[in-house]
């Protein structure tokens, strides 16, 4: 009976203590027996004839902080519509909607409440009787103190005291809040899951008490919750795994095995292996049923992927136009035993044909890799045919991803006195990190983005070069409180900074490839202007790939906010600026100047920017779709 009442919502509870009341009562307010659906047979209850009117209506008169929960739970709302109802039946509704009332009231901490009840017989288009609510609520019960212990491991495990210190500074309920059931469910719900998020998984409720004192408007609140006891995550054992490796599974889960149960790992390393292409579903759980909480194994349920599949892509972008694209995947390869991906797309700029080969990680993290791809695109004012073959080691933590690999680079330059061709090789390294609140759409947060290379040029004279390139992007809160409001943080919206630098150091005559050197414009970079238009412009006005780059920009984003309450619209103002050139002393910036509209849409933040072009004069017009870094 305990679980049951447990189980129980408390908006349901009155309800379900209504109903007793009445068949303790002896109330009949349903037919013995329900009529079937034959011709002549009356509807039952619930169910209305065209043109019918209710038996009754109820009219609540309270306060808004209590009259919209009251319409919404009265146990008498349910019995409106009986056809057959006398008024002694409807005297009985009465009295037991009274205790009712009081029940609902005193789920939102009115314990001392003045009602009245009054039966109208004012006939109207909706029924021929109406049944008034007055409500007083009085003065709501706060809370006195509040009291929360531990038993169980917990209560006396040193390395436990920051979590019981957390459990008991972020509980949600503090002294002279006003109490309700809500409020306090709702923070035994919130402790109980701190506590069970680390350690100790098996945790549990097992005491807790409400005192409230009506005349003085008092609640005084106690719960002790037990830990269990404390669990360290065990091997990981992969359920349902037939293709691929039970070994490689583990190796990119990289489960903490040996170190204290922590929920936040479990959810990482189930996110490692849904996302690496393997498996098609993913479920970790800890099993908590074994003997040794020290050594608990973690059950990974899978569903594997196809060993191959295609999949057919759509897009468009201002930058492009309209994009198609045919992805072929294979999970393992004949003999190498790598996963492959390999990439068709074509579009109004760019036509490109690659493929991506990846091993599956050591017991550290590290990959190797390969990759190889054919590109035509337009480079400035001339069509570019390239190529490039990149092969090294990789490595994703949670937020970082690191890149050791040695490149070579094949470019070929087409249109009237187009550049000549280049081609060279370089050992590069690349470090990228990630700390945003949301992958995908992120409100806060920063990421940078950095890669040095070292190589020669293969064309003509031999020559050494150096290129870096680094970018970040920083999005900045306004309006947060001390408390960390939320809400106001974001009605008033945020700012968002991007920079990016390049540079490709090397003598005047190195013929580097111009796949390695700098060009922008576009939707993510300098907007107002064509994609990749800003670049080194000859004497003959030609725009080419330069060997160095700076981009600024700086952008507000604003939501729209509806009855007080942020949408998931977004008005943005932005400035950008952008220059590359040959020569650092010769860099000279154009800027982009314009404002947009920001939709927060299920598949990630939909971007349509109209910007101004301070050197063309020029409007552009520029949409996206996504966020990614």
């Amino acid at each position: 009976m305990l679980r049951v009442l447990r189980w129980l919502s408390p908006a349901w509870m009155p309800a379900f203590l209504c109903a007793g009341l009445l068949l303790l009562q002896g109330c009949s307010l349903l037919p013995k027996s329900e009529p079937t659906q034959q011709e002549g047979a009356q509807p039952v209850a619930g169910e209305r004839m065209s043109g019918q009117r209710d038996a009754f209506t109820v009219d609540v008169r309270a306060p808004d902080s209590v009259r919209e929960y009251l319409e919404r739970n009265l146990e008498i709302q349910r019995y409106r519509q009986l056809d057959d109802l006398g008024a002694a039946e409807l005297s009985r509704l009465m009295v037991a909607a009274e205790s009712n009332a009081r029940e609902l009231l005193g789920t939102l901490g009115y314990f001392t409440p003045s009602l009245t009840l009054e039966l109208q017989e004012t006939p109207t288009a909706k029924a021929p009787r109406e049944v008034r609510i007055t409500v007083e609520p009085g003065e709501p019960t706060r809370i006195r103190a509040v009291d929360i212990e531990f038993s169980g491991p917990i209560a006396s495990d040193a390395a436990a005291a920051s979590q019981r210190e957390a459990i008991r500074r972020d509980w949600p309920l503090r002294t002279g809040q006003v109490f309700t059931q809500n409020g306090w469910d709702g923070a035994k719900s919130a402790a109980l899951r701190s506590l069970t998020a680390r350690r100790f998984p098996t945790g549990s409720v097992a005491f807790s008490r409400a005192d409230i004192d009506a005349d003085r408007a008092q609640a005084g609140l106690s719960v002790r919750y037990e830990s269990g006891p404390a669990y360290r995550f065990g091997p990981l054992e992969v359920r349902g795994s037939e293709r691929y490796e039970a070994d490689g599974a583990r190796r990119i889960a990289r489960l903490p095995t040996g170190s204290d149960y922590d929920q936040q790992k479990l959810l990482d390393a189930q996110q490692r292996l849904a996302s690496s292409g393997y498996y098609d579903s993913v479920f970790l759980t800890l099993d908590t049923d074994g003997t040794n909480p020290l050594w608990a194994p973690v059950i990974a349920q899978v569903r594997e992927a196809p060993l191959q599949k295609i999949v057919l892509g759509a897009g468009f972008t201002t930058d492009s136009g309209a994009r198609v694209s045919v992805d072929h995947i294979h999970n393992k390869m004949p003999l190498l035993g790598w996963r492959a991906v390999s990439k068709l797309s074509i579009d109004r700029e760019t036509q490109s044909l690659g493929t991506e080969w990846n091993d599956i990680p050591d017991d550290r993290g590290w990959r190797w890799f390969s990759s190889g791809q054919l590109k035509s695109e337009t480079s400035g004012s001339y069509k570019v045919d390239s190529g490039r073959l990149r092969g090294g080691l990789g490595k994703s933590s949670d937020h970082i991803d690191y890149s050791y690999f040695l490149q070579y680079d094949y470019a070929q330059n087409r249109g009237i006195d187009a550049p000549p061709s280049a081609s060279a090789i370089s050992a590069n390294w690349g470090w990228t990190g990630r700390y945003f609140d949301n992958a995908g759409q992120p409100t806060r947060g920063h990421g940078l983005a950095l890669e040095v290379g070292v190589g020669y040029t293969l064309t003509g004279e031999r020559l050494p070069f150096t290129r870096l390139y680094g970018r970040w992007l920083g999005i900045v809160p306004l309006g947060r409180t001390e408390e960390g409001d939320q809400a106001t943080e974001a009605r008033r919206g945020r700012l968002q900074f991007r920079a990016e630098a390049g540079a490709v150091i090397a003598k005047d005559r190195a013929q580097i490839p111009s796949t390695l050197m700098y060009l922008t414009g576009g939707d993510t970079t300098v907007r107002g202007y064509g994609y990749r238009q800003i670049g080194t412009e000859r004497a003959d006005g030609q725009i080419i790939a330069g060997r160095y780059l700076t981009v600024l920009s700086a952008e507000y984003q604003r939501p729209f906010v509806y009855q007080g309450k942020p949408t998931d619209w977004e008005s943005v103002v932005f400035v950008d600026a952008g220059s590359v050139a040959d020569r650092p002393g010769d860099l000279k910036t154009k800027v982009g100047v314009g404002v947009g509209a920001r939709w927060r849409s299920p598949v990630g933040p939909v971007q349509a920017d109209v910007a101004y072009g301070v050197a063309t004069k020029k409007f552009r017009l520029h949409l996206r779709l996504g966020f990614t870094f």
